[in-house]
């Protein structure tokens, strides 16, 4: 074990001089310039060899774990990035959709792999976590970040009143089966996959023409390309599209290795595996559109920020869930929407208080701060759950 650890630290030391020699030389700059990373990702991203050399190692789950988890992000932030480019090539109707559709492919990989091995709680705790993060911790730390820049700031209250029926709409979609899950007998699951079929259904046609309604809307539109031209990276569209394709197949490299360890990770830590499913894996995931989301209220860009947080809470609801679903009758381990009582009335607590912040228009530090204790208590709940 001693040698281990010295080698590892060796091995860092060598990595670290690397990349500092390649800074001092500038090499290191024209790799940022062509491939638009900044200098912390490129240094996350070997975290992918290393998390498959641990693999093949047979090293501890939680090693691989933290590995895995730690090369998701660059990746996401690349996939996220080329999706931005190639929708900037094909406008920002198209483009919309295209961003509609692949937003959050890195939280349906990770969930396909968990499905497959039939974690089931910790897909649903995922999509909880998910929801929660973008409404309570994106959206708090640009508030926080934006108020302390520029003071008040102010949204588009059309926008937000839509965004947030869509948030009440997501807790009937995700409360309701839950509750007539709850209802029936053990011996009517196929009834309770029905259920969850049906609603399923629903969700997708709402969240249809919530993209028909964005598609169609000057505003929306408007912001869409907005974002566009905030994140869309210095690539052409063939330069976009390989990494688009190369960034999946490596996520799901590591997606699979990362879900392989959750097992292992439960027993050593003691964490338990909704713990891990409902804050862990969702900060993993939407690391790279968090950041976007608290820049962009830095920049004073509210409505292209409450667009980046609320937006993805509504599509994991309305189109990921649902989506997941259909996924999970392919690889034989069907997903009932049942989430428990706490993740209901977290998701319900969340929905009302964004309603509440963004209804008048304005927001300001205080504000995000409060989005900010509510998420941390909720934390501190799910942890002792």
């Amino acid at each position: 074990m001693e040698v281990l650890v010295i080698n590892g630290g060796e091995g860092l030391f060598r990595i670290l001089y690397f990349v500092e020699s390649m800074s001092q030389l500038g090499i290191m700059t024209e790799v940022k310039n062509r491939i638009g990373l900044n200098t912390i990702l490129l240094i996350l991203l070997l975290a992918i060899p290393l998390t498959i050399i641990l693999n093949v190692m047979g090293a501890g789950d939680t090693a691989i774990f933290v590995s895995a988890a730690i090369g998701i992000v660059p990746l996401a932030e690349i996939l996220g990035s080329a999706t931005e480019a190639v929708a900037s090539e094909i406008g920002p109707r198209w483009g919309g959709l295209l961003n509609a559709t692949l937003g959050n492919a890195t939280e349906i990989i990770i969930s396909i792999f968990a499905l497959r091995t039939g974690l089931e709680k910790l897909v649903l705790a995922s999509l909880t976590g998910s929801i929660l993060g973008n409404l309570l911790l994106v959206l708090g730390m640009a508030l926080v970040a934006g108020g302390i820049k520029h003071g008040t700031q102010k949204f588009d209250k059309a926008i937000a009143k839509t965004d947030a029926t869509l948030l009440i709409i997501v807790i009937i979609a995700m409360g309701i089966p839950s509750l007539f899950n709850a209802s029936l007998e053990p011996a009517d699951g196929l009834a309770a996959e029905d259920v969850s079929i049906g609603i399923a259904v629903i969700m997708l046609v709402i969240y249809v023409l919530y993209l028909l309604y964005n598609m169609t809307n000057q505003k929306a539109i408007a912001e869409e390309i907005k974002r566009e031209e905030a994140t869309k990276p210095p690539w052409g569209l063939t330069h976009a599209v390989i990494l688009l394709v190369v960034s999946v197949a490596l996520i799901a490299v590591l997606s699979e290795m990362l879900v392989g360890a959750v097992e292992g990770l439960t027993g050593m830590l003691g964490w338990s595996e909704f713990f891990i499913g409902i804050i862990i894996i969702p900060i993993v995931g939407n690391a790279a559109e968090h950041t976007v989301a608290v820049q962009q209220a830095y920049k004073n860009e509210m409505d292209l920020s409450l667009s980046i947080a609320i937006g993805s809470s509504i599509q994991i609801a309305l189109f990921v869930a649902p989506l997941l679903v259909f996924i999970s009758l392919l690889v034989g381990n069907p997903l009932k929407l049942e989430f428990n009582v706490f993740e209901i009335a977290a998701i319900t607590a969340a929905a009302i208080i964004t309603t509440f912040v963004s209804q008048d228009g304005e927001s300001n530090w205080l504000e995000g701060a409060m989005l900010l204790a509510v998420y941390l208590i909720l934390v501190v709940g799910f942890f002792f759950l």
